[in-house]
């Protein structure tokens, strides 16, 4: 570290902030990262439960998350989340007789796109001819659209979809299976501008954009343990159960300038700050008078995410992963390697919901009792089996909810106080609220704060030109 290195303090340890405050480490920059909870990580964590290991809840990336990709190989751990070779997703429906279930697959070919999924399409018997014909149409019109029009965030995905000729239940059965996990809403809520944003980028532009990825490891071991372990070996330090009460801001002729923070009464001086913290969090720490107006920022709302862990006493299912319609199963994942369960004694299946409003206030029991059920329904080795524990984990503020409007009360990086970034999912990434937009907020935050500290070398290990 140069003798000139600035001091460039990052508040919040969830992914935008850990890649932030790397990408200022990586520069040469002291740097230190506040985290109010006990734990860094933000949304993406691992807990412990009777001797086994799970995620709060099950998150997958696309060959299209550059950033984030990006983020991974930094770490040294992208071999810990492969992506497929080639996009496949079986999506099950319960058999109305109670035997295996109706599988139909997402699947692309070797075409160029959209071609790629014309095969799969056409193959997909959880909707008639008609219905699988019509698709075509409602995809021309979204290869057509000017993902810049801010009028697109005037209108929900699902009413886009009904106009050109997708019925509730394609809706349903299709368009649904990828809205629903990325945006996390229903597209009878989402913004087109966010449920357009993920079909053409993932879907429709590029043939292997939507090949899957997800962690064969906890989420800890994926993010949090090595990206704390590089920060610290790059010099910089980490301070848990460290709340920031308060920003300090500077005030001369004609500007504002952010010179620390404060932590329980005592001042942290920084040439920077980075803060990268939900946007409810943000709303209440960012000084007054600046480009953010909290009251807006609460506008942005929230959608939660709950997940259920099933511990099952033997193989249930083949599936690595599988997407479901007709049942309260969205996503079912497994996860025995990366819970720590030996394969010869059982299996591990985490099932994840999206947009999840209604379950988010009930009872464990209830969810529990709900969701082995369903497995039951779908995977007929599971009516055998027994369930030697399950749980539940929420995530009440997963993302923000990103309904029509929602556009234009996500804020830049650019706070309105020089050397004040902002940085989260939350943020105009231009992307959802995904572990892609929250890297890709952390190291644009982090660029603007190199630029204002006079420093040119790029972030190490982190795709560039997706985050200019």
């Amino acid at each position: 570290m140069s003798s000139d290195a600035g001091h460039v303090v990052v508040v919040g340890g969830g992914l935008a902030g850990l890649s932030a405050a790397i990408a200022c480490a990586d520069a040469g920059h002291q740097v230190t990262l506040f985290e109010g909870r006990p734990r860094l990580g933000g949304a993406t964590w691992s807990f412990e439960r009777n001797g086994l290991v799970f995620d709060n809840g099950q998150h997958v990336f696309l060959r299209c998350c550059t950033a984030y990709r990006g983020f991974l190989s930094r770490l040294g751990t992208q071999d810990s989340a492969p992506l497929q070779c080639r996009l496949a997703i079986p999506v099950l429906r319960p058999d109305a007789r109670g035997g295996e279930a109706q599988v139909a697959w997402i699947r692309r070919d070797r075409l160029p796109a959209p071609a790629h999924l014309a095969g799969s399409l056409a193959r997909y018997r959880h909707l008639d001819w008609g219905e699988r014909a019509r698709v075509g149409k409602a995809v021309l019109a979204l290869r057509r659209l000017n993902l810049d029009d801010p009028g697109l965030d005037r209108e929900t995905f699902g009413s886009f979809l009904a106009r050109h000729g997708q019925s509730p239940r394609a809706i349903e059965r299709l368009w649904d299976l990828i809205t629903l996990p990325t945006v996390n809403l229903h597209a009878s809520e989402a913004s087109l501008t966010l449920g357009a944003k993920v079909f053409r980028t993932g879907l429709l532009d590029r043939a292997d954009a939507a090949d899957l990825g997800w962690s064969r490891v906890p989420l800890d071991a994926l993010h949090v343990d090595p990206a704390a372990a590089l920060l610290r070996r790059l010099g910089g330090s980490i301070r848990l159960r460290a709340r920031v009460d308060a920003i300090d801001v500077e005030s001369g002729p004609g500007r504002r300038v952010a010179t620390g923070i404060v932590v329980g009464g005592e001042h942290f001086w920084a040439d920077a700050v980075v803060v990268a913290v939900p946007h409810g969090a943000a709303a209440a720490l960012l000084p007054e008078g600046g480009f953010v107006d909290p009251a807006r920022l609460g506008q942005l709302g929230v959608s939660p995410i709950v997940d259920v862990h099933v511990v099952y006493d033997r193989k249930v299912t083949d599936y690595g992963i599988a997407a479901c319609v007709d049942t309260p199963v969205q996503h079912f994942f497994d996860k025995t390697a990366a819970s720590g369960r030996d394969p010869s004694e059982g299996q591990v299946l985490a099932v994840s919901i999206s947009g999840a409003d209604a379950e988010h206030g009930e009872r464990p029991e209830a969810l529990i009792g709900r969701y082995t059920g369903a497995l039951r329904a779908l995977l007929p080795r599971a009516r055998s089996a027994v369930v030697v524990d399950a749980v539940v984990s929420r995530e009440h503020e997963a993302t923000f909810r990103g309904t029509p409007g929602t556009a234009r009360l996500r804020p830049g990086p650019e706070s309105g106080f020089e050397r004040l970034y902002l940085a989260g999912a939350w943020t105009d990434t231009g992307w959802p609220a995904t572990m892609e937009g929250a890297v890709r907020s952390g190291v644009r935050a982090a660029r603007h704060a190199l630029r204002a500290l006079g420093t040119t070398r790029p972030p190490v290990g982190l795709d560039q030109g997706a985050v200019a």
